[in-house]
């Protein structure tokens, strides 16, 4: 198309304008333990109760199935040190101190004298950095794929708790080719941990209940609910170590750092349950 005389020729259509890069919208203060923002839904319909051939096991997914524990805290670690001016690696240890609590509840124990917004702006930014920087990279122990197959081929039901949303937990599982193995997700915006066990201690009446966690948190939820048996995960990072015995102290009934031998340890358990520990006071894990 032909421009004003001497000028240059007009272009067709508006002229173009640079894209600007888009913000992960935010989860909205209903749903604070979220990972990132969609309009929250009504409630779940009611699943009945049903009959399963042995058993369940409910995985826990950050540090249990995913290997990102490193990753997470690391952005823990930079948010916090950025709100708060805590050193990075005080924060990096203050987080995996009370790592398996919601963000909101670590930082509500952490910082208890700081504002309730800038607590609530802080976890907002961590949540959305845990997607992009830990989740964008994170991938299943090496020992899961087999895990789960052989569990899954022992007659197992497999779910997840999570505090992560359930949409993202679900993505993350498909794209690690993990999802089918699992009859359920509940994440975050299924309420919290406890009530997760307690709603599929509901939905599977009349057999062994296993919580396969990673942390002290995870312990305590499953303690917590009558019928449901804590086995964990023991972790080893840089400057911190979280032992089996930890674990065992608060409650698992097995512990290791490899799932390898979890299902020869679960047939154990299911045959002969263990008595459920009183609490007892330990440490909450140490410096390596």
């Amino acid at each position: 198309m032909a421009g004003t005389e001497g000028g240059p020729p007009e272009a067709d259509g508006p002229p173009e304008t640079p894209a600007l890069p888009t913000e992960l919208r935010m989860i909205s203060p209903t749903s604070q333990y979220a990972e990132v923002s969609r309009p929250v839904g009504g409630p779940r319909p009611v699943v009945a109760p049903r009959t399963v051939e042995r058993g369940v096991v409910v995985f826990d997914l950050d540090g249990t199935i995913l290997d990102d524990l490193s990753l997470i805290c690391a952005v823990a670690a930079d948010v916090m040190a950025h709100a708060f001016g805590t050193p990075d690696e005080e924060a990096r240890i203050h987080y995996l101190a009370t790592t398996g609590m919601p963000f909101e509840a670590q930082l509500a124990q952490l910082y208890p004298e700081a504002p309730a917004e800038l607590r609530a702006r802080t976890a907002r930014t961590f949540h959305q950095r845990k997607v992009t920087e830990a989740y964008a990279k994170a991938h299943p122990f090496p020992e899961v794929p087999k895990l789960l197959s052989t569990l899954e081929r022992e007659r197992w039901t497999l779910v997840i708790s999570t505090g992560a949303e359930t949409e993202m937990a679900d993505l993350i599982l498909e794209r690690e080719g993990l999802r089918f193995r699992f009859e359920e997700v509940l994440g975050s915006g299924d309420l919290t941990k406890r009530e997760h066990l307690a709603e599929y201690r509901r939905r599977y009446p009349g057999v062994p209940i296993f919580l396969v966690g990673d942390s002290r948190f995870d312990m305590e939820a499953a303690l917590s609910v009558p019928g449901v048996t804590p086995v964990a995960r023991a972790s080893r990072l840089s400057g911190w170590t979280l032992t089996p015995s930890d674990l065992k102290n608060w409650g698992a009934a097995w512990a290791d750092y490899r799932l390898s031998d979890l299902p020869a340890a679960l047939a154990e358990l299911a045959e002969s349950p263990p008595k459920r520990p009183g609490r007892k006071k330990a440490g909450r894990g140490r410096k390596a």
